[in-house]
């Protein structure tokens, strides 16, 4: 795939250093895309693989991060949950260009759409 084909998503700038910035997509769950401390992007899906907890609202160190409910720590480079934890969130390919922060659309449109945001409260 040739870089103009792939979507560009926010400057690198854009991403709070040891944060995170959504990525809204018209069908599926919101893809979460950090920024560790040596300006490393990554991108995963915004559902921790425990109990669905929003990683973009975690707290990233290294090249791993934790999330807000339950403090599992996952990879932003795989997806995957550290042991002792168990599981996975997808992970989509990224890539930084010339200070741009590029998603590839194919895995936007494509990937992980099945999964479903936790319901909480009543309605559950």
């Amino acid at each position: 795939m040739k870089s103009n084909d792939w979507q560009v998503v926010c400057r690198v700038e854009d991403i709070p250093v040891l944060g995170s910035r959504r990525v809204a997509r018209p069908v599926g769950m919101d893809v979460a895309v950090f920024r560790n401390g040596e300006d490393q992007v990554f991108a995963l899906l915004d559902r921790c693989p425990h109990k669905g907890g929003p990683l973009s609202q975690g707290i990233v160190f290294g090249t791993s991060v934790a999330c807000p409910l339950h403090n599992w720590t996952i990879g932003l480079a795989d997806g995957c949950a550290k042991a002792p934890d168990d599981g996975c969130t997808q992970r989509f390919t990224c890539r930084v260009e010339q200070g741009n922060v590029l998603l590839d659309p194919v895995e936007l449109a494509t990937l992980a759409l099945d999964v479903e945001a936790p319901t909480a409260g009543p309605c559950r």
